[in-house]
């Protein structure tokens, strides 16, 4: 890993907001996923998590490889997830139209928070309208009455990136040292973790320069692949 490259990945991670994160409910585009993953990873969310029967498929051409930054975290039903992010400390905030929901730049999102979008033909369930904390709204001034799924979730996440700037949240790293550590061999060297998590084995340390100081997966299997 060269400096140049270590140090584009500790920015990265210096600017992950673990307490923001997306749930999208049966999304089932391609290229929307993968725009979600994207916006995702600009704003600095560690995952997406998503309601579906199976795995999330993502469109690469539009992801720009934030697929390998952002883990999909797939649950099988609403009520499952919504209990989880709930239990993570999280305010669930959905994006729906109805006769509560607030203008979305007047909710707090430097709040612990988890977005809720729905599917592209329906919105968001009955379940995650019922057991939401609060909805949201995008002002329309014209004819139609939504937007695209991946537009409408960048415009909140882009709206949560703001008032967190404006409160500090960027300026300091919020990872524990656990995670941290963790993302950053994954991020430098997806294949050799890849191939550590295969064999069970943990990963190598690494040295304040990015390099590889103590290869345990050489020394156990002797075919390291190349990073």
């Amino acid at each position: 890993m060269t400096p140049q490259r270590l140090a584009i990945l500790r920015r990265a991670l210096d600017r992950r907001q673990p307490d923001l994160t997306l749930l999208a409910e049966n999304t089932q585009k391609t290229h929307n996923i993968a725009a979600l993953l994207r916006t995702c990873d600009a704003v600095g969310v560690s995952e997406l998590h998503a309601v579906a029967d199976e795995p999330v498929r993502r469109h690469h051409m539009v992801s720009a490889g934030s697929h390998k930054r952002v883990p999909v975290i797939r649950h099988a039903s609403e009520s499952d997830a919504l209990a989880q992010l709930r239990s993570n400390g999280l305010r669930l905030l959905a994006a729906h139209l109805s006769p509560s929901a607030v203008d979305f730049r007047e909710v707090d999102y430097t709040q612990p928070c988890a977005i809720i979008v729905g599917s592209e033909l329906f919105g968001v369930s009955a379940t995650a309208a019922q057991l939401a904390d609060q909805h949201i709204r995008i002002p329309m001034k014209g004819l139609v009455e939504s937007l695209n799924v991946s537009v409408a979730a960048a415009l909140v996440l882009y709206e949560a990136l703001r008032q967190r700037e404006r409160a500090g949240l960027y300026d300091r790293c919020r990872l524990d040292r656990q995670t941290y550590d963790r993302l950053l061999f994954e991020w430098g060297y997806p294949r050799i973790a890849h191939r550590c998590r295969q064999l069970g084995v943990p990963y190598p340390r690494l040295a304040d320069d990015g390099s590889i100081v103590e290869n345990t997966f050489t020394l156990r299997t002797g075919d390291l692949p190349h990073a």
